[in-house]
């Protein structure tokens, strides 16, 4: 699509660390970086501003590690400890792939990685590299879910993606329930009111009060990223409007 008719030009993507696994149950598979890096790459030279933020489940999960017994303060520190080490390893594949990728901590870690300030961000995305957002908001009880929404809206995103491992939002579990609706486009409102889970609540809202639209899609149907970005109707598009 010419830059002249694209909706979208700098874009935050949502990444769970699970989708990092690939169909191991911990760490990373190599080859899915691989590919996401590829493709993620693939964007940059088109011209897309973007934006990533990593989860931390595939390594540790703060409110797990509470819910065994651990602080939760000191198990949502180590999660987002995690995040960097998908942040960086996410980094390291993209420029194998050719790309000058940077990542900024909202922890202060300046032998790893960049302190985050939205300037610096900002700077890096106006000279065509992909940031990576790491440490969620730096506060325990904040999901990265709310993380990516803050820093959408932050960096003044055009559209926020959230990469699942589902092709989008449904009514009820797809994997449990038969009869669960698909649904193309659905308000903010109404995910909200039906307890969707699309992402947590303090996230929707962000994106609601802001007028920011968001995207859930499968990260696992490959080139689906470049076909959404290219206009195709993909996933489920959440927005302030009407539900269509």
């Amino acid at each position: 699509m010419p830059d002249g008719e694209r909706t979208y030009r700098r874009v935050l993507l949502k990444l769970s660390g699970e989708a990092l696994m690939g169909e191991g149950d911990f760490g990373i598979d190599p080859s899915v970086m691989e590919r996401l890096a590829k493709e993620i790459a693939g964007l940059s030279a088109a011209g897309y501003e973007l934006a990533l933020v990593i989860g931390g489940g595939n390594i540790f999960r703060g409110a797990g590690l509470a819910g065994g017994g651990m602080d939760r303060v000191t198990g949502d520190h180590m999660g987002m400890l995690a995040t960097v080490i998908n942040s960086l390893a996410m980094a390291d594949a993209l420029r194998k792939a050719g790309v000058d990728a940077r990542v900024l901590s909202s922890l202060d870690m300046d032998q790893v990685c960049e302190p985050y300030a939205v300037y610096r961000a900002l700077e890096h995305l106006d000279k065509g590299r992909v940031v990576i957002l790491s440490a969620g908001t730096g506060n325990p009880f904040f999901t990265t879910d709310s993380a990516a929404s803050l820093r959408a809206i932050e960096i003044k995103a055009d559209l926020l993606i959230k990469a699942t491992k589902v092709n989008g939002v449904y009514s009820a579990d797809p994997m449990k329930d038969d009869s669960a609706v698909f649904y193309s486009r659905i308000s903010y409102d109404k995910a909200l009111a039906d307890k969707l889970g699309v992402m947590d609540a303090t996230a929707l809202i962000l994106c609601r009060d802001h007028d920011l639209p968001l995207r859930v899609m499968n990260i696992n149907d490959e080139g689906a990223l470049a076909r959404l970005l290219d206009g195709n109707d993909i996933g489920t598009l959440v927005s302030t409007g009407e539900q269509a």
